[in-house]
């Protein structure tokens, strides 16, 4: 649990004025807050200094400026709603990306939240910090169609979870969906392992993927490499960041990332290997 200055903080690089008390409107303001402000993204594992996800460090890091991946991100959020007096609960998880089959692998911590409705009857909502352009709000745990513009989501049993559920990612996006196993989760050292993993294995995917997403009321943003994409109600944009300042700009005005506690010379180390990437990326894609 979280200290009253610690949830200020908190609260501050949220965007986030007052503490209330646990309800329905606060948990919507506080996800879609949290989604807004603090993007999903790979930066330290990129630039080769992982942060750890002790949720004490994943706090420290959110409200120095910085963010992480879902570790940090839903491992720090729960406890912030725990501080706050909600119900929420860890569950194991795993996203399914394209091409790929559904599996519940512990690669990413699933979390719910238990609320009492207005007949003082339980209802649980799927929450997500840490998946960077799914939803923007809360999303009841029942089977369903859940429209969040402009993205379309579902929520359907899960085939691979007995008694889990999978939330199903709009036809558009870059991952298919997500499948959560039912059992509650007491403790992350369960997710330890992946994150090492994750985070430091040559074999990561992530160790040369520099990619950063977050959701906002009308859309999504993706930064992947040197390739910003936008995606609204008007439709897809990607355009291409060829300059190092155009790169930062876009970073810090979109992402809200200064790349903070890295020197100026570290910053010039992690644009040079994006753009080495990049080029090479170009250059597979060639006559493909």
């Amino acid at each position: 649990m979280f200290s009253k200055d610690e949830i200020k903080a908190y609260l501050n690089r949220l965007g986030v004025k007052d503490v209330q008390e646990p309800t329905k409107a606060y948990l919507f303001e506080l996800h879609k807050a949290h989604v807004k402000h603090l993007p999903w993204q790979t930066v330290d594992i990129f630039a080769g200094k992982p942060a750890s996800m002790d949720v004490r460090e994943s706090v420290r890091l959110i409200t120095s400026g910085r963010s992480g991946y879902c570790f940090h991100l839903n491992g720090a959020f729960s406890t912030l709603l725990r501080s706050l007096g909600y119900r929420v609960h860890w569950h194991r998880a795993g996203v399914q990306p394209l091409g790929e089959e559904p599996r519940v692998n512990s690669f990413h911590l699933g979390l719910t939240v238990s609320l009492a409705n207005e007949r003082s009857e339980e209802e649980r909502w799927i929450i997500d910090a840490g998946l960077g352009d799914m939803p923007y709000e809360p999303i009841p745990l029942k089977p369903g169609v859940y429209e969040q513009h402009p993205f379309t989501y579902q929520v359907v049993e899960s085939t691979v979870a007995a008694g889990g559920w999978r939330l199903v990612h709009d036809p558009l996006a870059q991952f298919a969906g997500v499948d959560f196993d039912p059992g509650i989760v007491d403790d992350l050292s369960v997710f330890e392992p992946k994150h090492e993993f994750y985070s430091k294995s040559p074999d990561s995917k992530w160790i040369n993927t520099f990619l950063l997403r977050h959701r906002h009321e009308s859309g999504s943003n993706e930064l992947r490499g040197l390739m910003w994409i936008k995606r609204d109600t008007d439709g897809i944009v990607k355009t291409e960041l060829d300059t190092k300042s155009r790169w930062l700009e876009v970073l810090a005005d979109v992402f809200g990332e200064r790349l903070v506690n890295y020197s100026p010379l570290e910053r010039d180390d992690i644009w040079k290997k994006a753009l080495a990437l990049h080029e090479e990326w170009k250059k597979s894609r060639v006559g493909s």
